[in-house]
């Protein structure tokens, strides 16, 4: 694909009292604005609120989350148009485009996307299986160069966080449950997406979920009401820091506090309020910039101030904690706390009439536009140019690393022969796979006249959908379906069955194992690659990054902030055959 936008140097960054107050109260708000298939910049969106050229021209808004993502042929030019109607607006600076991740294989509403056009690779934990620093900052590097051509600025990634909870909803974007090794996967990541040091040729890295993520009560997410507590019964809070400490290390140009309110958290000899990690100063202020010694900017996650209905769907606001704050207390709390950018959010007057009536400083709002301005100036403007995103490189690089950080987590046949790589292979039934990457003349329909059986299945959750986002993620119980064990079992019972499975969080494969003669995790692969290792053609490298758990008993005695604390795990964390 032709891109129109790639960075050039900037000029210095102005003293920002000299921009007048309407522009450093733009610089606050971080807006999500939807593409699709076409673009109207005039048109609001389905959720109402104001149009694309309000936000830039009326309200001084110069940073924008991407959603509803078209294929990157369409991607660049109508990031283009947006960047004319800032251009047209007068003597403002450039829109700067921030996106989740694009190179995804699940597609989680508000997470991540599966972008046609870019190559694709597993998902993080995947990388976390693999455990190797280089190919993290190559990938990330690939990532940076398809942002840059594509007109992309800033990525709301990494997530350091550690998946210690086996039913939270967002392990796949992890590196996994250890916190060395998160943390060096984090650092190799924004190495590739930033470079030395964030300048020109970088796209600014958002590392997320500060002070963790990962130890939520029961494993439920705080995108909703029920998951909003984080507690920490084993005491590990340091734990979920480290990669953290390793992000700003690394030179981290943004960071993301998660929208949970920590529960019975002392650090430092005192209790933490237990307030959403966004409205509270001590996490920000006192830990993350004073303790940890962070300058840059603090970016909250999405959707904190104002309560909505989208697509008939309620959707709260996330102030955990403080939900019985105004909309302008909200802000104002959010600006005390020690938040640069409001996620999510565009009401520009709301924090006008805050300096008015005097209950937030003007210096407070100055401070935070300062570090964003900072940021906006290091990336620099853009100019057109001609380069490529999802080359053939980059894409068989991917499928190759799907294949490589699948993980061999059972092989054995009765007469003890290994099943793996399937050798002579002449008819083979399969399940839950497209069938056009079998090779017709060895692909057989009844598994009769079989010699093996190749069933393919995805974690088990629950599936939920009062609140918007819901059906969209992955939560609650990681017990197979009953059927599914029946089916599985009756299949077994006819010829051997190699099982499959996506492991974008852990899964409890207890039912499984005594029918089935071999398993494979995968983290986010086509079913080409699958194949791959299933004949041989690619080796899996990969070690579990989590442990599987044998029970829900086991899973429901675990504490959330401990990696590896279920009792006698099925499989534990580091397995592979």
């Amino acid at each position: 694909m032709t891109s129109l936008l790639t960075p050039h140097s900037s000029r210095p960054t102005p003293p920002v009292e000299t921009l007048p107050l309407k522009q450093r109260i733009g610089l606050l708000f971080h807006p999500l604005v939807t593409l699709g298939d076409s673009l109207d910049v005039d048109e609001a969106p389905a959720w109402g609120g104001a149009s694309i050229r309000e936000l830039i021209v009326e309200r001084g808004i110069r940073f924008m989350c991407l959603g509803n993502i078209p294929p990157v042929d369409r991607l660049a030019e109508q990031l283009e148009r947006i960047q004319q109607v800032a251009r047209d607006a007068g003597d403002g600076p450039p829109v700067v485009f921030s996106t989740d991740p694009l190179h995804s294989f699940l597609e989680v509403e508000g997470a991540t996307h599966s972008t046609k056009g870019v190559s694709r690779w597993p998902e993080p934990i995947g990388f976390g299986a693999l455990d190797d620093e280089e190919l993290v900052e190559q990938f990330a590097d690939i990532v940076r160069r398809d942002y840059l051509a594509l007109g992309i600025r800033m990525a709301l990634h990494p997530q350091a966080d550690l998946a210690t909870e086996p039913r939270w909803a967002r392990q796949a974007q992890t590196f996994g449950a250890d916190p060395q090794r998160a943390g060096r996967l984090t650092s190799a990541y924004i190495r590739g997406l930033q470079g030395e040091t964030l300048g020109p040729g970088s796209v600014a890295a958002t590392t997320k979920h500060f002070p963790g993520g990962g130890p939520q009560k029961d494993g439920e997410d705080p995108h909703f009401p029920y998951g909003k507590e984080q507690v920490y019964p084993g005491g590990r809070f340091e734990d979920h820091l480290a990669p953290f400490k390793a992000a700003i290390e690394a030179g981290t140009a943004a960071i993301m506090p998660y929208y949970g309110m920590p529960i019975g958290l002392d650090l430092d000899g005192r209790r933490v309020e237990e307030v959403g990690f966004a409205f509270n100063r001590f996490i920000l202020t006192d830990l993350l910039r004073e303790q940890l010694g962070f300058t840059g900017v603090v970016l909250s996650d999405f959707g904190l101030v104002t309560d909505a209905e989208i697509f008939g769907k309620p959707f709260p606001a996330r102030s955990w904690g403080v939900e019985h704050l105004s909309r302008h207390e909200r802000f104002a709390r959010l600006l005390q706390a020690g938040v640069d950018q409001f996620g999510g959010e565009s009401d520009v007057d709301a924090v006008g009439e805050l300096i008015a009536s005097g209950h937030v400083d003007e210096e407070t709002v100055s401070a935070a536009a300062g570090r964003v301005l900072a940021l906006q100036h290091a990336l620099g403007e853009t100019e057109a140019t001609e380069a490529t995103a999802g080359i053939r490189e980059h894409i068989d690089l991917g499928h190759l690393t799907q294949a490589r950080a699948m993980t061999i987590v059972m092989d054995r046949t009765p007469g003890g022969q290994a099943t793996l790589p399937l050798r002579n292979l002449e008819r083979v039934h399969v399940v839950g796979m497209d069938e056009s990457t079998v090779d017709p003349s060895m692909q057989v329909t009844s598994p009769d006249t079989a010699q093996i059986a190749v069933v393919r299945i995805g974690a088990p959750f629950e599936f939920r959908d009062h609140y918007f986002l819901e059906a969209g993620m992955q939560q609650g119980s990681l017990e197979p379906a009953a059927e599914e064990v029946q089916r599985i079992s009756t299949l077994a019972a006819k010829l051997p069955v190699v099982l499959v499975v996506t492991l974008s969080r852990p899964a409890i494969l207890t039912p499984f194992v005594p029918h089935v003669c071999a398993i494979i995790a995968e983290y986010g692969a086509d079913d080409a690659a699958v194949w791959d290792v299933l004949l041989g053609r690619v080796q899996p490298e990969g070690r579990l990054p989590f442990e599987l758990p044998r029970s829900t008993g086991a899973v429901a005695a675990s504490r959330p902030d401990v990696a590896g604390d279920t009792v006698d795990p099925l499989f534990p964390e580091g397995w592979k055959l």
